[in-house]
């Protein structure tokens, strides 16, 4: 197994598409997509049929969220200390195991809506450790240059598996309810396999020393929360997602008050699909070109006009048609900041800070998906695309008022917080270290600010030994 020869940078830099663990990864990621895809309309429409209650059908999408805000931090934690790869591996044979046990209750004639929040709690809680951990894995399969482009890789291959998905979920539903579940399953199955045979590690080697969970609990939260458009732009990602969490709920509603069967719900969630697919191929050249601020803004902005329009939408065809243009917004947001988070954190505490960033994020997402469910069943579908139009266009207000993101979005680079000198815009520009002297085309950190401080991979590392140490001792 690769270990320090698989750090950052060190890696030969093949084309994307050449790079053997990225291909075996990617391909292992979209066959449990694909399987996600399925299930994920066949799960509220099994609990309606189970219970005939909206709200219900929103609680089931709160008890998946609600593990991330109960064990994210120490999830993230403990995927810096453990193996991150073994972690994976033993949470999707897991997820395997936990969506086998539907189809097996079906086929006993014993499910129950309980059974079912039992499920999403324990899927939810793997989920929590496979997600952090593989959050911290793409700078150890390719190199720093091609994060963008392999971060829009992943979501153009979520988007993919959504055109797919849901209309093969319905069709599978459709032929029995047990079926969607099943193909779940196997496909946790081969993403085992596929990670399984993925050469490098997806961590530096570590350095043994006595850790206590707390202290680095905080050494994560501290590290994102004293970076201020990092911060910025968690803070304002749950603000949106108190909204976003309540979309495929409301969309399977609205279809259903228009008469549409499980198979035409399912392409309505394929339109979603194809606009994911288009905004992440076109990802990294939106971000190239307006930069990190203006495409968060950018982006937000546009769900604040279609929000009112799933209200508006007097057919299937014209829901599915505001549900794309939905998805088109949500995969350049995501490789903006999947990236930029990325770039700009150590290796040793990617999983903490993406465990932090995430909590912050995704804290709304449970109390937006059972909002969902009650404001549906209390006030209707359409009103409730209104209320969360006018939710969506407050946050969005008061993210335009920010300074940090205004700031951000008067440049053009997708890196606005680490520009050591404005007017060295050329790629061959030598840079002097301000710890040891030493000249250098690549550097670790750059932080902007009036002493211009530049950090060297060397320092960085002598750095990092010395808090090891101090540890320690």
């Amino acid at each position: 197994m690769a270990e320090q020869s698989n750090a950052d940078g060190a890696r030969p830099k093949l084309p994307l598409w050449r790079n053997r663990d990225f291909v075996t990864l990617w391909s292992g990621g979209l066959i449990s997509a694909l399987g996600t895809g399925i299930s994920s309309l066949s799960y509220p429409l099994l609990m309606l049929a189970v219970t005939h209650s909206p709200a219900q059908a929103g609680l089931t999408g709160a008890l998946r969220a609600l593990p991330y805000l109960l064990l994210g931090l120490p999830a993230g934690a403990l995927a810096d200390r453990w193996n991150r790869k073994r972690v994976m591996i033993l949470c999707d044979a897991g997820r395997a195991l936990n969506m086998a046990t539907i189809p097996l209750a079906l086929w006993l004639s014993h499910l129950t809506a309980a059974q079912l929040y039992v499920n999403a709690v324990v899927g939810g809680i793997l989920f929590v450790f496979f997600n952090v951990a593989e959050a911290a894995r793409l700078p150890h399969v390719v190199p720093a240059e091609q994060l963008p482009a392999a971060a829009a890789a992943e979501e153009m291959m979520s988007s993919a598996a959504g055109v797919v998905g849901p209309p093969l979920g319905g069709s599978l539903y459709q032929l029995g309810h047990a079926v969607p579940f099943l193909a779940d399953g196997l496909s946790y199955a081969a993403s085992v396999l596929a990670i399984f045979f993925v050469k490098v590690e997806f961590q530096e080697r570590r350095v043994a020393a006595p850790t206590h969970l707390r202290r680095e609990i905080a050494e994560g939260v501290g590290w994102l929360w004293h970076h201020p458009l990092l911060r910025t732009v968690a803070v304002t990602t749950a603000g949106l997602q108190l909204a976003v969490s309540g979309v495929s709920l409301l969309v399977i509603v609205l279809a259903q008050h228009q008469h549409a069967s499980a198979p035409v719900i399912g392409a309505l969630f394929s339109a979603a699909g194809i606009g994911g697919v288009l905004g992440a191929a076109l990802a990294p050249r939106v971000l190239r070109a307006l930069g990190f601020g203006r495409v968060i803004l950018g982006m937000m902005w546009g769900e604040v006009l279609l929000w009112p329009f799933f209200a508006l939408a007097p057919n299937p065809v014209a829901l599915g048609a505001v549900l794309g243009l939905f998805a088109f917004t949500m995969p350049i947001y995501g490789v903006a900041t999947v990236s930029y988070r990325l770039q700009e954190t150590p290796d040793h505490l990617r999983s903490r800070v993406g465990s932090v960033f995430r909590l912050i994020a995704w804290s709304s997402a449970p109390l937006g998906a059972a909002l969902a469910g009650v404001l549906i069943q209390t006030i209707g579908a359409a009103s409730t695309a209104i209320a969360f139009s006018g939710w969506a266009l407050a946050v969005a207000g008061i993210a335009t008022l920010n300074r940090r993101l205004r700031r951000a979005a008067t440049s053009r680079t997708s890196r606005p917080d680490t520009l050591p000198d404005e007017q060295a815009k050329e790629t061959h520009t030598l840079r002097v270290c301000s710890f040891c002297g030493k000249k250098a085309h690549e550097v670790r950190w750059m932080i902007a600010g009036r002493g211009r401080v530049i950090i060297c991979d060397d320092c960085v590392t002598r750095c990092n030994d010395m808090i090891a140490e101090a540890n320690a001792s």
